[in-house]
């Protein structure tokens, strides 16, 4: 299998290649990371970052940088890109929504932020990240990525989809 960056998505027999961007700047408060409340598709209503499906063919990067700018209108090169970890998702009770996502982060990008169909983001002080309003696994591995650490885990959600039922990670 190839890194992130040159991986190809659409594997038969696989569950669905996504991507999440966590895009960070330096604040009067200190850091600030980009979320927002998502308008429609799985999730909708939960406080997320940028993201979305890999097309066949397209790297983990590429999809990373087409999403940001179809999400919220700025543009990241994959050279700033900072590769932070697979997460496995697990939904036994809607196998449909199972899907393995690769986490970035990015310091830089071009352009002023935008809302659009999928999210209407806003910078939030990273240690006032709204954790209650998200997928119920961001709280395990978030903050160690946004301070530079490296996540790889699986997620099983429970009948409700919405709870972590079991998990198992290495973070660092």
């Amino acid at each position: 299998m190839q890194t992130p960056d040159g991986a190809v998505a659409g594997v038969a027999g696989r569950h669905p290649d996504v991507v999440v961007v966590y895009l960070l700047r330096h604040g009067e408060g200190g850091d600030e990371v980009l979320l927002g409340e998502k308008r429609r598709g799985l999730g909708t209503g939960n406080i997320v970052a940028p993201g979305g499906k890999r097309e066949p063919g397209e790297s983990a990067a590429a999809a990373a940088c087409r999403e940001v700018r179809e999400e919220v209108g700025v543009a990241v090169r994959p050279a700033d890109l900072e590769h932070r970890g697979t997460l496995d998702y697990r939904f036994p009770h809607r196998p449909e929504w199972t899907q393995r996502s690769d986490v970035f982060v990015a310091r830089r990008w071009t352009g002023p932020v935008s809302p659009s169909a999928e999210l209407d983001a806003d910078w939030v002080p990273v240690n006032e990240i709204p954790y209650e309003r998200m997928w119920s696994d961001a709280r395990h591995w978030l903050p160690d990525v946004l301070r530079g650490g490296f996540v790889q885990a699986r997620f099983d959600f429970g009948a409700d989809n919405r709870s972590v039922a079991w998990t198992s990670s290495s973070a660092g």
